[in-house]
């Protein structure tokens, strides 16, 4: 679950290892602060997640530095054999907002839209739209890239 959120919140092995890492350390941090009022996964999700969003913005203010795009080829181990449909679907979860993110992660660990909405601090009729709407532009852009998913 973390492996995940870490890779949908960063676009290179760095920050994605940087991501882990204090997803982590928060976690660990909050731990004497857990009380049991949800399940320990509800728990760990809403700490990595709000991490996560804690450290793209944190980043985005990082962004004025020349990036490693150029050269990050030479930093970086090739990447495992990711299937390509998967790759692109990382990159398109990678290019939603960020709330999107959270909910397509979510989904894709089956929680329900109760549970979403628990831990996202949204209705669950929000999260119900937002969640239609992702899905068809993620239908629209497989069809373009001929995944027809």
């Amino acid at each position: 679950m973390i492996f995940k959120i870490a890779n949908a919140y960063t676009n290179n092995a760095m920050d994605k290892d940087d991501l882990f890492q204090d997803i982590a350390i928060q976690i660990w941090r909050s731990l004497p602060s857990f009380k049991a009022q949800s399940s320990v996964i509800t728990w760990i999700y809403r700490i990595a997640l709000n991490t996560a969003l804690n450290w793209v913005r944190k980043e985005k203010g990082k962004k004025d530095t020349e990036p490693l795009e150029k050269v990050e080829h030479v930093l970086q181990e090739p990447e495992e054999n990711l299937d390509e449909q998967l790759k692109w679907l990382y990159r398109e979860i990678y290019s939603l907002g960020l709330i999107d993110r959270c909910l397509v992660l979510l989904l894709l660990d089956n929680y329900s839209y109760k549970e979403m909405s628990a831990i996202l601090g949204i209705s669950e009729s929000n999260v119900g739209v937002k969640i239609n709407r992702i899905k068809k532009y993620l239908v629209e852009k497989s069809k373009k890239q001929h995944y027809g998913v």
